[in-house]
C-alpha cells in the first residue's frame, strides 16, 4: 500500500495505549475547518499504524472495519477529553498515512479516520 505524507502544525494529543505511544490530531477536508478527518497515529519509527487496527480487533473485539475505526477514534477522543495526557497546542508534525477509512456515518465529529505513523520533531522529550 502506498503511503501519503502529511505535514502540518496543529493541536496533538499524545497518550499511551497498550504499550504504544499514540498521537491524535484532526484535519479538515475543506476550508470550513471542521476537523472532520481524525488522524490517529503511532509515535514510533518502526510502526505503520496497523497496530491500532490489531488492538481494535484484539482488545475491542471488533472484526468489521467500521467498528474498528470507531474503537480507535473512541480511544483518541477519550484521551483528549480527560486531559490527563500530553496536549501539544501547536505541534509541528509529519505523518505517514498508511490507511484511510471513510466512516459510514459521522462519528466523534469525524467522517474519515487516517492511521499511520507520526514524527513530532522537538517534542520527543514530552512523550510518555
Amino acid at each position: 500500500m502506498s503511503l501519503t505524507e502529511l505535514t502540518a502544525t496543529s493541536r496533538v494529543t499524545v497518550f499511551p495505549l497498550e504499550g504504544l505511544t499514540v498521537a491524535y490530531t484532526t484535519q479538515s477536508s475543506d476550508a470550513r475547518g471542521l476537523g472532520d478527518i481524525g488522524l490517529v497515529t503511532v509515535v514510533d519509527e518502526q510502526a505503520d499504524g496497523d497496530e491500532l487496527w490489531r488492538l481494535a480487533r484484539d482488545l475491542g473485539g471488533r472484526t468489521q472495519g467500521a467498528d474498528q475505526a470507531r474503537w480507535i477514534l473512541t480511544q483518541a477522543s477519550r484521551a483528549r477529553m480527560v486531559k490527563t495526557y500530553i496536549d501539544l497546542a501547536d505541534a509541528k508534525w509529519t505523518a505517514l498515512i498508511r490507511r484511510r477509512f471513510a466512516l459510514d456515518a459521522l462519528f466523534a465529529n469525524h467522517e474519515v479516520l487516517m492511521t499511520g505513523r507520526i514524527a513530532l520533531p522537538g517534542s520527543a522529550r514530552m512523550i510518555p
